[in-house]
C-alpha cells in the first residue's frame, strides 16, 4: 500500500492558515469574560438604574387641569391711583372702575354727615365706613372716582391708609357702592340726588342753553379732573348761578377757579353773562358768616387799620351782612 508523503513546509503553512478548534474556543471565551468584564464595570459606574416597571416610559399630554403653581396666590388686590387736587385738604382716588350705577341720572353723589349715608334715596355702605374714619368730613362720588374729604387738622398720614384699605376691600368685595329705595318722606339725604342740572332741557332758553353747553363741554372736565363738580342753579339778571361740589367746595381757591376760569370764559362766548355767583346753602352761610366774624376779630387784634383778607364780592370769601 503505498503511502502519500506531505512535504514539512506545506504542513507547516496548512496549520497557519486553519486554526485549531482549541484556539478559537479559548479566543471566544476570553472576549466573553472580556464584555462580562466591561458591562458589569459600566452598570457599577453608569449614574442610570433599571426601571423597576421594566417597560419604556410613554409621554404624556399636559393638562392645564392637573397645573398647581409653585408659588401661593395671595390675597387679591386692585390697582387704585391716589391724585392731590388743589385742594390740600381733599385727596382724588381712582379705582379704574364705575363708582355710580348707571341707573342715577346724576353726575354724582355727595355725602356730608354719616346719617346721609344711612338716608334715602340712595344710601351708601361705602360711605358710611369712609365717614367713620377719624377726620374725614365728607365723601363725594363721581361716576368713576371718589374723593375724599378731612379737616385741616387730622394729617394725611393718619388718614389716607385707612381709607385706601376701606375703598380696596370694598371695591373686591363685589358689594354695591350705592343703593337705591324709595324716598317716601321726601328726605333726600344726599347732595346732587336730583337729574343732572346741565342736561337739555327743550323748556331753556337760548342763552341759558349755551351756558349749559360751555359749562358741560368746556368747564366739566377740568374740576372733575380736580376731584369736583358743578352745579347750574339759574341765570339771573346777567349772572349765572353756580354751586362747586366735591374737593372744590370747600377749596380755597374756588374763588379763582369762578372769577377767573369760569366767569372769564362765559363772558367771552356769551354777551348776555355778565358774572358769576357762587350759591351757598343754609349751612355754609352760617359757616362763612361765623368765619367773617372771627377774621374780623383777629384782624382788630393785629391793627385796626390792617387789609381784609376777604375780597370780592359774591365770592367764597365775602357775605354780605
Amino acid at each position: 500500500m503505498s503511502s502519500t508523503t506531505v512535504p514539512r513546509c506545506a504542513m507547516r503553512n496548512l496549520s497557519r492558515a486553519t486554526p485549531s478548534i482549541g484556539s478559537r474556543s479559548s479566543r471566544k471565551l476570553a472576549t466573553t469574560q472580556t464584555s462580562t468584564r466591561c458591562l458589569r464595570q459600566a452598570s457599577t459606574s453608569s449614574p442610570f438604574t433599571a426601571s423597576p416597571l421594566r417597560r419604556r416610559p410613554r409621554a404624556q399630554l399636559w393638562s392645564q387641569a392637573t397645573f398647581s403653581p409653585a408659588v401661593t396666590i395671595g390675597r387679591r388686590t386692585m390697582f387704585i391711583q391716589t391724585e392731590d387736587t388743589p385742594n390740600p385738604d381733599a385727596l382724588k382716588f381712582n379705582p379704574n372702575s364705575r363708582v355710580l350705577p348707571e341707573t342715577i341720572s346724576s353726575s354724582f353723589l355727595e355725602y356730608l354727615s354719616p346719617r346721609s349715608t344711612l338716608a334715602p334715596p340712595h344710601p351708601s355702605p361705602l360711605a358710611a365706613k369712609l365717614l367713620n374714619v377719624d377726620g374725614v368730613t365728607s365723601v363725594f362720588f363721581g361716576a368713576d372716582y371718589i374723593t375724599v374729604s378731612k379737616d385741616s387738622a387730622t394729617p394725611w398720614a393718619h388718614v389716607k391708609p385707612e381709607v385706601f384699605s376701606i375703598i380696596n376691600e370694598f371695591m373686591l368685595s363685589g358689594q354695591q357702592i350705592v343703593n337705591t329705595v324709595e324716598d317716601k318722606a321726601g328726605e333726600s339725604g344726599q347732595e346732587g340726588t336730583e337729574k343732572d342740572s346741565l342736561a337739555y332741557n327743550e323748556n331753556d332758553s337760548e342763552v341759558i342753553g349755551m351756558i349749559k353747553e360751555l359749562l358741560e363741554t368746556r368747564i366739566r372736565p377740568a374740576i372733575q379732573e380736580d376731584g369736583g363738580d358743578i352745579e347750574f342753579r339759574g341765570f339771573e339778571d346777567g349772572q349765572v348761578l353756580l354751586k362747586l361740589r366735591g374737593a372744590c367746595r370747600t377749596c380755597d381757591s374756588s374763588t379763582v377757579t369762578l372769577k377767573n376760569g369760569i366767569e372769564s370764559m362765559l363772558m367771552h362766548y356769551i354777551e348776555e353773562v355778565q358774572g358769576v355767583q357762587q350759591v351757598l346753602d343754609q349751612e355754609e352761610e352760617i359757616a362763612m358768616k361765623e368765619f367773617a366774624k372771627f377774621e374780623e376779630k383777629l384782624r382788630q387784634q393785629k391793627r385796626p387799620d390792617a387789609a381784609p383778607s376777604t375780597v370780592g364780592k359774591g365770592s367764597l370769601d365775602t357775605v354780605e351782612g
